[in-house]
């Protein structure tokens, strides 16, 4: 209150972003505390763009099979999904555009999340095709099963035009979302250590690297576990110490790849995914539990859609929670990333989605461990904190 509640002639001071109205001039550097100075990427912000921001590209779908080909709306041109029951026993199936999604049968390839099983092809035709925001899939049992529930995680990356990368020492074929902080990569391992180019505008923190033509691990660096250890996706296991990543921190260009079959054997076909941190849209890192029911809060910078677990030290259950299970706090219905197990609605699993981040609100280890080495997590946005209201 530049008046001083009416004692003083306001001077319209205000600080370097425009915001406040004060007596005296606010040193250099400072800002005011207000919604309007939180940070948000401005490829993301939603006041900048009308195509980009959180809820074009990356969002969340359920739907009841009923057995018959149908046409269903996925709110934007989708190039990167999980898909599964969550009523029933199924395996979590990822697709991309980049690998081949829609069209021919020849063309549905997936790979399962919850296991190190290689790349297959849908037997069923699963994925028809997709025009714009609409998908047609057929009517085969493995995503249109009568009065079951699936759901869909889907996210926007370049719809489907791929380009070259060759930075690294092992050239990929990539396709890099609107943001700039979500790539998929293709590419052919090398053999011995490598790099390959992740094509991100920062330096990536969450990176997933699956051998196609083999079972092999979901190697996973996660920049709150260190780039010494690498974890698997499709277990409840701890992290591993192993050279899988060079003993290196990604760079702003590259992923360093060691010498081994989870990443760069000669002979073999990758898939990499790789996230970076985004203002407002996207955060992985690191928290520690208080064992509390009143439980550690975790700050993302965004009212989250989507909040991943796993352990680093420790053999507790990947979980998933998501603002679609839970649109209601607390949040109990979760996931396991590594099994499939049909959605529990667990009471010792609560957590908040709130408009800034998450509150764990269960003393159950599984989410509010004390163990130093920590939990990693992977959040994506529902919106920026700064329009989070």
């Amino acid at each position: 209150d530049g008046t001083f509640a009416g004692n003083k002639t306001a001077q319209g001071n205000s600080d370097a972003t425009g915001y406040g109205n004060f007596y005296y001039s606010p040193p250099t550097g400072f800002k005011a505390l207000c919604a309007g100075n939180v940070s948000v990427v401005d490829e993301i912000d939603p006041a900048q763009t009308d195509d980009d921001y959180p809820q074009k590209l990356f969002g969340m779908l359920q739907y009841t099979g009923n057995g018959s080909e149908r046409t269903i709306d996925t709110s934007f041109q989708i190039d990167y999904s999980w898909a599964r029951s969550t009523v029933q026993g199924q395996n979590w199936y990822a697709f991309d555009t980049t690998r081949g999604y829609f069209g021919a049968s020849s063309n549905n390839l997936y790979m399962k999340l919850d296991v190190d099983d290689a790349e297959a092809t849908l037997p069923q035709y699963n994925f028809k095709a997709q025009s714009g925001s609409d998908i047609t899939i057929t009517s085969g049992t493995w995503f249109n099963s009568g009065s079951h529930t699936q759901q869909m995680w889907n996210w926007r990356l370049n719809g489907g035009t791929t380009s070259t990368n060759s930075t690294g020492s092992v050239s990929v074929t990539q396709q890099v979302d609107p943001s700039g902080h979500f790539s998929v990569s293709t590419y052919s391992g090398a053999g011995g250590t490598g790099t390959i180019g992740h094509g991100l505008s920062a330096v990536p923190t969450f990176v997933v690297v699956k051998q196609r033509n083999a079972s092999n691990s979901w190697a996973t660096y996660a920049k709150g576990a260190g780039n010494e250890l690498y974890g698997n996706l499709a277990t409840n296991s701890a992290f591993q110490d192993a050279v899988i990543w060079q003993d290196t921190t990604p760079s702003s260009s590259l992923v360093y790849l060691g010498d081994n079959n989870e990443v760069n054997h000669s002979g073999r076909t990758y898939l990499a995914y790789c996230w970076a941190d985004c203002d407002g849209y996207i955060k992985s890192g690191k928290y520690i539990g208080n064992g509390d029911a009143d439980g550690s809060f975790i700050y993302l910078g965004f009212k989250p859609a989507l909040f991943v677990i796993k352990h680093v030290s420790s053999g507790d259950d990947p979980l998933v929670w998501d603002s679609l299970n839970g649109p209601i706090n607390p949040i109990s219905k979760t996931l396991s990333m590594h099994d499939n197990s049909a959605i529990v609605d667990n009471t010792n699993r609560h957590v908040d989605f709130l408009s800034n981040g998450v509150k764990i609100r269960t003393s159950n280890s599984n989410a509010n461990s004390t163990d130093s080495d920590g939990i990693v997590f992977l959040a994506m946005a529902h919106n920026p904190f700064k329009y989070a209201t």
